[in-house]
């Protein structure tokens, strides 16, 4: 299958010296934008982290479904949006509209979401978890609960004294191959087999809630091999995808150094949440540098997609910069090829 890659984008906005995006109306547009720039250089995804209580994007589907109605060519996904905060035949009714706009082009990551400042914030949306169920379970229930609506099962019953009859009812509207094209966002290697038995696809950002004491690119690698082997023993009939994350910083120009040029070169092993875990590196430096190291990168190797972050509040020229660079002189080196 032909690799892709595409951008990830968190949607920073703050009103301080040097940002690009002051306002949330400048990152929600500014997003908008570098899709159309990213899709004119041939990106192949454009994508958005989804925050709660914070100055990110934090409601996808009105920002995807403009990027959809702006482009034509280029996916549009979420890595990720956090499942503990959603209504999940709501968000297969959004879901669903998204994707016919885009004319199928929606790439969905879901998952239990990330450590957030606010406390207890999906209670404040209304859902807390019933006895014997924490957070990670009420996310994976209600994934499970989008996943059946999505492919079409009976989630209601018709009125009998409306209709006269008692029959089951799907959500409107239905999206034809969107079931294929929904991810989930796996922290660990169990949490990934877990995945393949639901039958959706992969994402590995650039966190692993565990540590191995191997380099981060191979416990990537490593998930990746383990996630499709479940894949395999559960007789799943059509072929997973993966995607993983990097932090590429390519220095072409001196405000490039300027802004990156002390970036740390390696893993990062630490305490998130009370566990061991270990953060992928940032990939800083001349283009031809970073291709040489990504080309040996283990996880890079073996995804079918590379999201590449970027940092949103320097604008959309300069990300487009850096998006047009890894086009040319970086992604080649792994395998990627302009559609």
């Amino acid at each position: 299958m032909k690799k892709k890659i595409g951008f990830l984008s968190f949607g920073h906005w703050r009103n301080a010296a040097g940002s690009q995006t002051r306002t949330a109306a400048d990152a929600l547009i500014q997003t908008i934008e570098l899709a159309q720039a990213a899709e004119e250089v041939g990106i192949d995804g454009a994508f958005v982290r989804v925050h709660h209580f914070e100055r990110q994007l934090a409601s996808p589907f009105p920002l995807l479904s403009a990027i959809a109605a702006r482009t034509s060519r280029i996916e549009m996904g979420t890595g990720v949006i956090d499942m503990r905060y959603e209504n999940p035949l709501y968000m297969a009714e959004e879901a669903a509209a998204t994707d016919l706009i885009s004319g199928g082009r929606l790439q969905l990551g879901v998952s239990r979401g990330s450590p957030e400042t606010v406390l207890r914030g999906a209670e404040a949306f209304g859902y807390v978890p019933p006895d014997g169920e924490d957070a990670a379970d009420m996310a994976r229930r209600k994934t499970e609960v989008f996943l059946a609506a999505i492919d079409g099962t009976a989630v209601a019953r018709t009125d009998p004294a409306r209709t006269g009859i008692s029959g089951g009812l799907a959500i409107q509207p239905q999206a034809p191959g969107l079931r294929q094209r929904i991810w989930w966002g796996a922290g660990t290697r169990a949490t990934a087999q877990w995945a393949a038995g639901l039958g959706v696809n992969l994402q590995s950002s650039t966190l692993l809630t565990e540590d191995t004491g191997v380099p981060f690119d191979r416990l990537q690698a490593e998930q990746i091999e383990l996630f499709r082997q479940a894949w395999k023993e559960h007789g799943h009939e059509h072929e997973p995808l993966v995607s993983v994350s990097r932090s590429v910083l390519p220095i072409t120009e001196d405000i490039d150094r300027i802004y990156f040029g002390d970036q740390a070169q390696e893993d990062q092993v630490g305490l998130l949440e009370g566990v061991r875990s270990r953060f992928g590196r940032t990939y800083a430096g001349e283009p031809d540098k970073i291709a040489a190291e990504l080309a040996a990168d283990e996880a890079v190797r073996a995804a079918d997609t590379v999201l590449f972050t970027v940092p949103n509040q320097l604008g959309v020229e300069y990300n487009a910069r850096i998006l047009a660079t890894i086009a040319e002189h970086i992604a080649p080196a792994f395998g990627w090829a302009r559609a």
